[in-house]
């Protein structure tokens, strides 16, 4: 894990209002000592705030998930709690639509007990593997603080289906993640490509432009987010952050844009 210190200015020096925490990095924060107390001082002293979540995974302790989510919920509990967060992601298995809807609507209702809106990200590599699977297992369960999160990496890489995600209704949309990539994927291992090989915005091959265009046709209002995972990128992490962040306002410009 990188330094936690080092996020926190750099993200704050390029102009990023907020940062996002996996709940195993918080974890290892508080058995360390430094959360929640010295974080909380941390992201003061450098006007950022903790804003992201995540992940709980199998959809929650009433999906498949089970005991290892639940750990997980309580975690996520204890981050919004102290710090306010918006924002919490779910990821799959969910087994199937109506047990991954009964499970995703508990977690919301959960989550708005600690302030929380949800956000379902549909992955290649689970069975909630695009916006179609997402949007049916969020409508059946029917919450006001559940959504799909859509990540830019998990729609060029599977459906990209474009029209799909132009339908969506904004209030649908939860949380957004910019980065960029080759369309080709460089290591056959989906999972490890993800993490390691995304680029800056406008550093790779993804049509951006159109899927910030779909995005914007919905009407949604939720902040946009960079979320570029790369052992490269990190080995020179001043230059990476700045990147994403220059990348990012490149492709919300003109009309500009509230990035985290």
């Amino acid at each position: 894990m990188h330094p936690i210190e080092e996020r926190i200015e750099l993200a704050a020096r390029n102009g990023f209002a907020g940062i996002g925490l996996f709940i195993g990095h918080y974890a290892e924060l508080e058995r360390q000592g430094i959360a929640p107390e010295v974080l909380a001082e941390m992201l003061d002293a450098h006007g950022v705030c903790l804003a992201e979540i995540e992940v709980v995974s199998g959809l929650g302790a009433d999906g498949p998930g089970g005991e290892r989510a639940a750990q997980l919920e309580a975690i996520a509990w204890r981050m919004a709690d102290r710090f306010g967060c918006r924002y919490l992601q779910v990821i799959g298995p969910a087994g199937d639509i109506h047990v991954g809807a009964r499970a995703f609507g508990a977690l919301c209702d959960r989550a708005a007990d600690h302030g929380l809106v949800v956000g379902l990200e549909f992955l290649p590599f689970t069975d909630v593997i695009s916006v179609h699977d997402a949007r049916r297992i969020v409508e059946e369960a029917d919450r006001s603080n559940g959504g799909i999160c859509v990540d830019v990496w998990h729609h060029e890489r599977g459906a990209r289906d474009l029209a799909a995600i132009a339908d969506l209704p904004g209030e649908l949309i939860t949380g957004i993640q910019i980065n960029d990539g080759s369309r080709v994927p460089i290591n056959p291992d989906y999972y490890r490509d993800c993490l390691e090989n995304r680029v800056a915005p406008g550093r790779g091959e993804f049509d951006l432009k159109r899927f910030v265009e779909a995005i914007r046709s919905t009407g949604t209002t939720v902040p946009w987010s960079v979320e570029v995972p790369s052992s490269s990128g990190w080995s020179d992490p001043a230059a990476h952050v700045e990147s994403c962040m220059n990348g990012m306002r490149s492709l919300l410009e003109p009309r500009g844009g509230r990035d985290e």
